[in-house]
């Protein structure tokens, strides 16, 4: 729901500054660990590298400079960033040159970001791509992401092109877990209902709002196209994040919203 603030993508942070410190200094990756669902834009990416000694300092003086450059960009969408480096034990092992190299292109040139407002919904995101996870250690790395659209055709588009990316650096690809998109219905008669509904218990007119997020309407949309289905619910706020939140005073007035809809809706 959040990728229309432009927030940093922790991933997307740590491999650019992976890349600038292989090139300049050499620099080998041992694992990288980033993001932790799907469906939530990662907050937090780890690494572990190697560097020859002398060398050290200079990879201690390019972090505090990138730090720097990065704080700068986002200080308005997200001014608490932060980027450390500590010592670790060494590693066993690390990516080959030409791996390791392939990885961190492939998460800098996969899409993070929003690609499509809606034109019937002002204000709404159409389609979007979330670069969720990047694995690495062993010998073995993954990158997961989850792509958005109402428009099921425009999903489709987005696929193919990040399919191209990671099929063009020697990556499998696989599209699982997929849904399909649901397009706001301003004529159902069940929206009609609520808003009657909703004017009566609270003397004002329903705010209707259509947002980017998975729903299970799009879920049950396929097998049965036919249903007229509207989603509700209490407040929440930074949803699939350690930050999540409902606002408790919605609660009991979506409640009793909800049983006032049952009581109003016409027999079928």
């Amino acid at each position: 729901m959040d990728i229309n603030l432009y927030r940093g993508n922790a991933n997307k942070i740590m491999c650019r500054f992976l890349k600038q410190a292989i090139r300049e200094l050499g620099i080998r990756v041992s694992s990288i660990d980033g993001g932790s669902l799907r469906n939530a834009i990662p907050r937090e990416a780890f690494a572990t590298v190697t560097i020859a000694k002398d060398k050290a300092e200079n990879l201690k003086q390019m972090l505090t400079a990138y730090h720097g450059i990065v704080s700068a960009e986002y200080s308005i969408a997200d001014p608490d960033l932060k980027i450390e480096l500590a010592a670790a034990d060494m590693p066993k092992s690390v990516m080959d040159e030409k791996n390791q190299l392939a990885l961190i292109d492939g998460v800098q040139a996969c899409p993070h970001e929003v690609f499509r407002m809606s034109d019937a919904m002002p204000g709404l995101v159409e389609t979007s791509s979330n670069l969720a996870i990047v694995k690495a250690e062993n010998g073995e790395a993954s990158v997961k992401c989850l792509m958005r659209s109402s428009v099921d055709t425009a999903k489709a588009d987005l696929a193919s092109a990040m399919e191209s990316i990671f099929r063009n650096l020697g990556a499998k690809c696989e599209f699982t877990g997929g849904y399909n998109g649901w397009k706001p219905n301003m004529n159902s008669a069940i929206l009609k209902t609520m808003k009657e509904t909703y004017k009566k218990l609270y003397g004002k007119d329903a705010e209707i709002k259509a947002i980017h997020a998975g729903l299970e309407c799009g879920i049950l949309s396929e097998p049965y196209p036919s249903w007229d289905m509207i989603s509700i619910g209490p407040t929440i706020r930074h949803p699939h994040s350690p930050d999540e939140k409902v606002k408790i005073d919605t609660v009991a007035k979506f409640w009793n919203f909800l049983v006032a809809v049952l009581k109003d809706a016409p027999a079928s």
